[in-house]
């Protein structure tokens, strides 16, 4: 709600249709939970899938108000960590090349040959960080496949047992969320939606000024967003 602070709000969208169904002063498990048990039971058993971050509360308050709902982890969220993981290692590399991170965390297949020219050369500096450079580029075509969750979990798995040496603290992460992370094969779900609602709504308190009161910065989204 306030920058530097950390009262936080919880958004809840629906995806499909790119609507804000309830803004939550709290980003805490039982007070969302409380907030979505008004819901009722026909509502909260017709939700199939729900995609989060990998914040811990979420799959308590999934599970328990949202019965038949499967737990996404958003693909951009997982892939954010192992690009945060990739720039330190670029980083303790010593390749301070200018654009040098840029290019190193852009898809390969959006550079043109220019630039795919200067990533070999910022490349060869370092054949660790070329490794892992091919491993994030691996990780990423496993999310473009067509496939089922059961061959995804197969494909991470074997991605896993090399890039733990690379990215220790992006593949214990995901291991641990890994069947989360591979329900996205289910329908391809992401966050996406919600992060442009997220992006809107920041962009609403700015020209309001910020709101020291939250039913009124509730109402003045709804309002907004009905528009």
């Amino acid at each position: 709600m306030r920058k530097g602070h950390k009262d936080f709000v919880t958004t809840v969208c629906d995806i499909d249709s790119s609507e804000l169904l309830e803004v939550i002063d709290s980003h805490k498990q039982q007070e969302i939970i409380e907030v979505l048990m008004q819901q009722t039971i026909e509502v909260r058993e017709a939700v199939l899938e729900v995609s989060v971050d990998m914040w811990g509360g979420f799959a308590k308050v999934i599970k328990e108000v949202l019965p038949n709902a499967a737990i996404i982890y958003d693909r951009f969220h997982v892939m954010k960590l192992v690009n945060g993981e990739l720039d330190k290692l670029r980083k303790k590399s010593g390749i301070k090349n200018r654009h040098s991170k840029y290019l190193l965390l852009k898809n390969l297949a959006d550079l043109d040959e220019d630039k795919l020219a200067y990533l070999r050369q910022i490349l060869s500096q370092s054949p660790c960080l070329q490794i892992a450079h091919e491993l994030k580029e691996e990780f990423r075509a496993i999310y473009e496949k067509d496939q089922s969750v059961k061959s995804g979990q197969i494909q991470m798995g074997k991605w896993l047992q090399i890039a733990r040496f690379f990215f220790p603290n992006a593949a214990q992460t995901i291991q641990k969320h890994l069947s989360g992370i591979c329900n996205y094969f289910i329908s391809r779900a992401t966050s996406g939606v919600r992060e442009g609602i997220n992006t809107r709504i920041k962009l609403i308190m700015r020209q309001g000024y910020g709101f020291s009161n939250f039913e009124n910065f509730r109402s003045r989204l709804f309002a907004c967003f009905l528009h």
